[in-house]
């Protein structure tokens, strides 16, 4: 059982607090939306459960059958679709999904040609990365992301560039591959986080 704890957790930059005194459980399984207004802090607190970035105060634990996990070690358990990670755009997009998977393991075995179609890209195997589309990147972002075999998934601001085809997909993926997995979204979009089980408000936390 994969679990993360959060014990009065809280982040400033300089004098202004940016989230205090967050406590939080999340079990495989659960789901958690992150709300707030625009620079509340969302995606500050997802870069701080990623390792990314570190909390100011409190801390943040991750663990798997009640043995702790080192935080050298959290990278390989999480993927995270954001607009501002940024792919290698010179890669094709063929290349780039082979260089991902050699870093995470594929969920289900799936192969480069399955997801390439399951992202709706069969037409652009071979293309640059660098000449899609913000909604094909946004695809391709969050394809990767789900398609990982990981225990946790981190998405901020999940369908940012998808037409309403491209929600339904996303909704219709979350739905099949949430499965055992921690899933936190990061929104001020209620379609995006509708099947969250758990919220957290950022502004509470002030």
């Amino acid at each position: 059982m994969f679990k993360i704890q959060l014990q009065e957790a809280s982040k400033r930059f300089q004098y202004e607090w940016i989230f205090k005194n967050l406590n939080l459980e999340l079990n495989q399984g659960d789901s958690l939306a992150i709300t707030g207004g625009n620079g509340s802090g969302k995606s500050t607190l997802l870069k701080c459960i990623s390792g990314v970035i570190p909390f100011s105060s409190g801390n943040i634990k991750f663990e798997s059958d009640g043995t702790l996990i080192p935080e050298s070690e959290w990278y390989q358990l999480l993927a995270i679709s954001a607009p501002y990670l940024e792919l290698p755009e010179e890669f094709s997009l063929e290349e780039l999904i082979k260089f991902h998977f050699k870093f995470k393991r594929q969920l289900n075995k799936i192969q480069p040609k399955e997801l390439i179609e399951i992202l709706y890209l069969d037409q652009h195997a071979s293309k640059p990365v660098s000449q899609f589309s913000s909604g094909m990147k946004q695809r391709l972002k969050l394809g990767i992301a789900l398609f990982s075999d990981v225990p946790l998934i981190l998405l901020d601001e999940p369908t940012s560039n998808l037409d309403r085809k491209g929600i339904a997909w996303y909704l219709d993926l979350i739905t099949t591959f949430q499965k055992d997995r921690i899933m936190i979204v990061c929104s001020n979009e209620p379609r995006e986080y509708e099947f969250c089980k758990q919220k957290v408000v950022l502004e509470d936390f002030k």
